[in-house]
């Protein structure tokens, strides 16, 4: 079965054509791939896609918080008050950018569903009655979509889910409707997969990970993820020494809900320019968002230009012949944003200024979040057992050009 994944929500999606999952000893890997853009064919920016793809990510951090206060009975710290009543509602139908792909089995005898190359009400779909450990928990399930017709919905069921021989009983969402949208070429996945933790889930329930750890399917409750274009993958009860050199860098998770820690200091062309900073770690983000007052400041000390009448509200620009230096601190290692990511292309066809992938929006979440425009340079270890997150340095092997170009 093909699905996404992301770390926040978490979920990483799962198709057939990417490579097969392998064991390794010591840990499970599944190769990730990508298929999203946000440029257009001259590599300028896509404003429309960039603009959808932010709003979708945002309402998924909605959606996310709403589950948090559903699940806790009290309401995430960082939410912006009245935020989730305000403007949680249905989400964007996400095109799928900032999304992995990879590939799981799910039921007994297992069964691995076809992927981009088919249709999504093909015969590839999970079949409860196909598998002799499905069981059907008598609970419905709803998710509305912002402008379609149907919503998504259907039962929640429990079954085997299989990622690399690894095994675990997995509770997810059966769903037996849904828009005409949610077709290959909007969302070429099968499903999603999460990977946060069970507070800020729909269902409520452990992610695949957390039920492999307290199987003992894995022999340490992490996980880790490379995400350059090349060579990606997600590395399932350890961490794989192949993908990245020195020592990591763990910063403690601040409230198990996202994978949501504290960034030391933000440096801008070598200068510290914010400390202390709050952020939810997000594969499923293509860029980094951050909070007005913040953002404002790190533009400022790199000359960069509010672009709010160009562009649209909380984005900026910068000359494309002179990419500033921005770099991220966790726990006193530094980490330097590749140019190639930082820069998000060209504001329009032969325009001489281009959009930074760091963007201001207070209307969410009081923390930035930080996506892939950081996380594609960067090894990422995700530490269940000590509720902490992980970063090292990617070999440079393994560093690449932007995922979104």
């Amino acid at each position: 079965m093909h699905f996404t994944f992301a770390t926040v929500i978490a979920a990483l999606l799962f198709s057939v054509d990417a490579a097969p999952p392998h064991t390794k000893q010591g840990g499970a890997v599944i190769p990730l791939s990508k298929r999203s853009s946000l440029l257009n064919a001259d590599k300028s920016v896509n404003l429309e896609a960039l603009k959808f793809h932010v709003a979708s990510t945002g309402a998924k951090i909605l959606r996310g918080l709403d589950n948090f206060e559903k699940n806790t009975g009290a309401p995430h710290p960082s939410a912006v008050k009245g935020a989730q009543k305000r403007e949680s509602g249905p989400i964007p139908l996400s095109s799928g950018a900032g999304f992995w792909y990879g590939v799981i089995e799910v039921g007994v005898p297992a069964k691995t569903y076809a992927g981009p190359s088919c249709n999504y009400r093909s015969s590839h779909v999970y079949d409860p009655s196909a598998s002799l450990t499905s069981q059907n928990l008598g609970e419905e399930f709803i998710i509305e979509f912002q402008g379609d017709e149907d919503d998504v919905s259907g039962d929640l069921y429990v079954d085997i889910i299989s990622i690399a021989e690894l095994e675990a009983e997995q509770v997810f969402g059966v769903a037996s409707q849904y828009p005409a949208s949610l077709s290959t070429d909007v969302f070429p996945a099968d499903g999603v997969l999460g990977m946060a933790f069970s507070a800020a889930s729909t269902f409520y329930a452990n992610s695949v990970l957390e039920n492999l750890i307290i199987t003992r399917e894995t022999d340490e409750g992490v996980f880790a993820l490379s995400l350059a274009s090349s060579g990606a993958e997600l590395y399932i009860g350890g961490t794989n020494p192949a993908m990245y050199t020195g020592e990591f860098a763990y910063t403690p998770v601040i409230v198990a809900g996202f994978w949501q820690v504290t960034m030391e200091n933000v440096l801008a062309n070598g200068e510290t320019v914010l400390s202390n900073v709050g952020c939810i770690i997000d594969t499923s983000l293509e860029l980094i968002r951050g909070l007005s007052y913040d953002v404002a400041i790190l533009y400022e000390a790199v000359g960069g230009s509010d672009a709010s009448d160009t562009v649209g509200d909380g984005y900026y620009t910068f000359p494309c012949d002179s990419v500033p230096s921005v770099t991220f601190t966790f726990s006193g290692t530094s980490f330097p944003i590749a140019a190639d990511t930082l820069n998000l292309g060209p504001a329009s066809s032969d325009s001489p200024d281009c959009i930074g992938g760091i963007i201001a929006d207070d209307s969410i979440i009081e923390s930035w979040v930080i996506g892939n425009a950081f996380l594609k340079d960067v090894y990422t270890v995700f530490d269940f057992d000590n509720r902490r997150v992980g970063f090292a340095t990617l070999r440079s092997s393994l560093a690449s050009t932007p995922t979104f170009m």
